[in-house]
């Protein structure tokens, strides 16, 4: 790619670190994946492949692996930016495993700092989270928002990584945050979308598993909150809107030229939608037979939230463009497409 930037994606062989490599490679950027394949295996490497016709410069190695990032940055380098999706990401199983969250998010972060201030990379886009926020008292919520004390440990280590970021920034980092709020949906192509390994801790692999006769039935957790059909409410933005905010959360950074930078943005629609609200969608829009039942509420669940989302839509240009409809029927083409390759 010649002259093209060259960007670290690290999880880029992940979900939503996938679907932004696409994206980048749209735009003209020379992105760079490391992954360790814990949460993922090789499958959206190959979706990447099929749709933008390029091989993915892929390293399999851990964040925290020192060495192993200081060989990447040596020889894949120079990077203008630096883009962290790598990280562990399911409330229910930080609720367990509140050690192996810790180190993993936090501690894959600080040594990606450690590297990327040797090798003189300041530019830096992480991926946050809504969870930073609790239970907010004010919804939509903005960025003004205070963290409250986190609903999981999942979500305490996305406030802890903010909060390292916004120390280390006045040593000369350029950073943004982008907080998302839920990600669904596929690429349309259907060549790349969300590929869980094991049980989906996601709601929308869930109802796409059941659809398609792999799972007996979809748990909805909670039918009793303060909501108007007692189930809780997200903010659902389809993988590829994210997935652009990204680029243009890139050229915003390009275009900044102060030395210090640490700025944060909700990702979101700005429009609610309860769990139960997105089943009778996904069953309406697909056709598809959706057994569900309802079950008690899940530890770690906040009860509503979701985006206003003025700050990103008018300092990156950006918002989202595909309905919730759209990413339902992009999901579901997706599992049908595994479903008939396996």
């Amino acid at each position: 790619m010649g002259n093209s930037p060259k960007i670290l994606v690290t999880g880029g062989a992940g979900y939503i670190g996938a679907h932004t490599v696409v994206e980048l490679m749209a735009a003209g950027y020379d992105p760079v994946i490391v992954d360790n394949l814990s949460a993922s295996d090789k499958t959206l490497l190959a979706g990447i492949h099929q749709i933008t016709g390029k091989v993915p410069n892929f390293h399999q190695g851990d964040c925290r692996d020192k060495a192993f990032l200081n060989f990447v940055f040596k020889t894949q380098g120079p990077f203008s930016c630096v883009m962290h999706f790598a990280a562990f990401k399911s409330v229910g199983e930080s609720v367990q495993k509140p050690l192996l969250y810790h180190q993993n998010n936090v501690g894959s972060l600080l040594t990606l700092l450690e590297v990327m201030e040797e090798h003189g990379v300041k530019d830096f886009i992480f991926s946050s989270s809504c969870t930073v926020y609790g239970q907010p008292d004010n919804i939509p919520v903005d960025e003004r928002a205070p963290f409250k004390r986190a609903e999981s440990p999942y979500g305490a280590t996305k406030q802890l990584c903010e909060r390292i970021l916004e120390d280390v920034h006045t040593t000369g980092f350029r950073v943004i945050s982008l907080r998302y709020f839920n990600p669904i949906g596929a690429h349309p192509s259907a060549f790349m979308g969300e590929l869980p390994i094991g049980v989906p801790n996601n709601l929308v692999p869930f109802i796409t598993q059941t659809a398609a006769g792999l799972r007996k039935k979809l748990t909805v957790f909670g039918n009793d909150y303060n909501t108007p059909d007692g189930s809780c409410i997200r903010d659902f933005i389809h993988v590829v809107d994210l997935a652009d905010v990204h680029v243009k959360a890139l050229v915003y950074l390009a275009k900044d030229s102060r030395k210090n930078v640490y700025d944060a943005f909700n990702v979101g629609t700005g429009k609610g939608a309860s769990v139960l609200e997105l089943v009778n969608t996904f069953i309406r829009t697909t056709g598809a037979a959706l057994p569900f039942v309802i079950g008690p509420r899940r530890p770690g669940d906040v009860e509503k939230v979701y985006a206003d989302p003025t700050k990103v839509n008018s300092a990156l240009k950006w918002s989202a463009k595909y309905s919730m409809e759209d990413a339902l029927k992009h999901a579901w083409a997706w599992e049908q497409k595994l479903l008939k390759s396996h």
